[in-house]
């Protein structure tokens, strides 16, 4: 393993191995004004929702690493206290990407950029018309963490005024996470797209509470098929399945042709039984896995 220790190198250095492993990150993509009405927009991937009553987002301008200048974000905000704070999805983030061109103050990254402002309603600054979601929010405090380059400047806001797109919701009302397409940021010139393949649910343990992995019988949580996610899923059930569900998944075909083959090899039943309750939760059947793993 590499071990680091962030004062026996350079702050670039560490710059990269912190955006390289700190990662995906969500980019809130933020417009501004300065007191003599001219408009930035520019993303931060140094960003994050903090709350939700009351609504706290936050952003961080960082000093640049280069050269230890600051965002005109940052000047503006502090001049006006406002921003717009625009999600970003795929089908702007090659825009989004062209905003983030380090401009002459003044300069208007929408026009630049080929967006549309979208008057705010309760904030000065302008929202992006194309972004899926948008935030309007007051600039409560900004709290500066260094002086040098790298340092960042939290910027600490309330939502005011949220605008969501229509289409990204279901039908019941919820945003779905493959209609909003967001996109996040990695290391260096790497992004990624939440859709496809790369979204997965996993049920959230906020009502049950599971019996955990050390709870799990050694010879299931010492397998040599199943992973930690697969001791993870087998230990958020709150219960182990009851005698009669396990003989009466000893009757299946499947566990009753393992017994028939392997009745003499102890081991490779054993082996064939975990192979069998893989497949059942990366199939998301669970209760199956724990019959099949709680067979004699």
């Amino acid at each position: 393993m590499k071990t680091i220790n962030p004062k026996e190198i350079s702050t670039q250095e560490l710059h990269g191995y912190l955006l390289g492993a700190i990662s995906p990150r969500p980019i809130a993509f933020v417009s501004t004004i300065d007191k003599d009405g001219q408009v930035n927009l520019s993303p931060y991937s140094f960003f994050n929702i903090f709350g939700s009553n009351p609504p706290i987002l936050i952003f961080s301008p960082a000093r640049r690493v280069r050269d230890n200048t600051t965002k005109h974000s940052l000047e503006n905000v502090l001049e006006v206290p406002e921003v717009v704070i625009n999600i970003v999805d795929y089908a702007m983030v090659e825009q989004m990407s062209l905003a983030s061109t380090e401009y002459e103050k003044g300069v208007n990254e929408f026009v630049k950029a080929g967006l549309t402002e979208a008057q705010s309603t309760m904030v000065k600054p302008p929202r992006v018309k194309e972004s899926p979601a948008a935030f309007e929010c007051k600039v409560l405090q900004v709290i500066p963490t260094g002086e040098e380059g790298g340092a960042g400047n939290l910027v600490i806001c309330e939502v005011v005024l949220a605008h969501f797109q229509d289409h990204i919701f279901d039908e019941k009302g919820k945003i779905d996470p493959f209609k909003i397409d967001t996109v996040a940021r990695m290391g260096g010139d790497w992004y990624c797209r939440a859709n496809g393949d790369a979204l997965f649910e996993i049920e959230k343990p906020v009502r049950n509470k599971g019996i955990g992995v050390d709870a799990i019988p050694a010879h299931i949580r010492l397998s040599v098929v199943l992973t930690g996610n697969h001791l993870g899923k087998l230990g958020n059930v709150e219960t182990l399945p009851s005698a009669e569900a396990i003989a009466a998944r000893a009757a299946s075909p499947a566990i009753q042709d393992l017994k028939l083959r392997l009745q003499q090899d102890e081991e490779g039943y054993c082996y064939h039984l975990h192979l069998l309750a893989k497949d059942a939760l990366d199939a998301g059947r669970v209760q199956e896995a724990w019959e099949i793993l709680l067979q004699k």
